[in-house]
């Protein structure tokens, strides 16, 4: 039984299953754990989250930004924009069935020593917290009024935690802290303009994994979003978004032994 991680998706089908051919994977024995953005840029994310979902328990996937983003377009929260690739799901005839499984996925994973989030943690936020914090907003998207407490959920500010936020405030921060967040201040302020290479950082900014005494350091973190950043691994981060959907690469990492598996994208 093997265990892989695998980058950001965002609905490229063809390469997802050229990888899974790669590492030989057999649902009967292994498990994948997919970063989130299943969905949207790609040509095929119909196929791709039909996929998923009839695989079973085998895979685990978090929410990214552009699951959310379908679940909020369906629900009427939101817009289709420019770029996106969500109409084949929401004409298909099992789409109810397949964003009723999709709201139903976490935002945050944890085993130890591994921890998964489709884009970072706050600095202040303790493992523990960061799994009861996704179970709020967990909550509140399986529930049947979920379109009206993600009505506001679009939006930067707040960009930093407090205890004290309530309502759709408080899920707006977990979410744009778990699914958008590349780089903050060293106080824990989120910046969600720079997209860029890391070592071209805005100075008073650094990745939210290497700031100074972060309260979830002694976890390992697996993570994806950032497709400038690139696959980065190192003891305490394992980075996985290297942009298929740009035509960069598709990568898992076999979390038993750390080693790493890639194939081109044809985008």
């Amino acid at each position: 039984m093997a265990t892989y991680a695998i980058g950001d998706l965002q609905g490229c089908y063809s390469p997802f299953m050229r990888l899974l051919d790669l590492i030989r994977f057999n649902p009967a024995c292994d498990r994948l754990w997919l970063v989130g953005d299943l969905v949207n840029r790609g040509p095929d994310s119909l196929a791709l989250l039909r996929f998923v979902k009839q695989t079973g328990d085998t895979v685990i996937p978090v929410l990214g930004n552009h699951d959310l983003h379908l679940l909020m377009v369906a629900a009427g929260v939101a817009r289709i924009r420019p770029g996106d690739t969500l109409e084949p799901i929401l004409c298909a005839p099992d789409r109810d069935e397949l964003l009723h499984w999709l709201r139903h996925r976490k935002l945050f994973h944890y085993e130890a020593p591994y921890a998964m989030v489709h884009a970072g943690l706050l600095p202040c936020w303790t493992i523990v917290q960061a799994e009861r914090l996704g179970r709020e907003v967990e909550t509140a998207l399986r529930c049947d009024e979920y379109p009206m407490l993600f009505a506001g959920i679009y939006g930067n500010a707040p960009d930093f935690w407090q205890d004290t936020l309530v309502g759709q405030a408080r899920l707006r921060v977990i979410v744009n802290a778990m699914t958008r967040m590349r780089v903050c201040s060293a106080d824990g302020k989120m910046n969600f303009s720079y997209k860029g290479d890391p070592r071209t950082i805005p100075h008073g900014l650094l990745p939210w994994f290497e700031v100074p005494y972060r309260a979830s350091r002694e976890s390992i973190m697996i993570c994806g979003h950032w497709s400038a950043l690139g696959l980065h691994v190192t003891d305490r981060i394992v980075a996985l978004d290297t942009g298929c959907v740009w035509g960069g690469r598709l990568t898992a990492i076999r979390l038993d032994d750390r080693e790493i598996f890639q194939i081109a994208c044809e985008q």
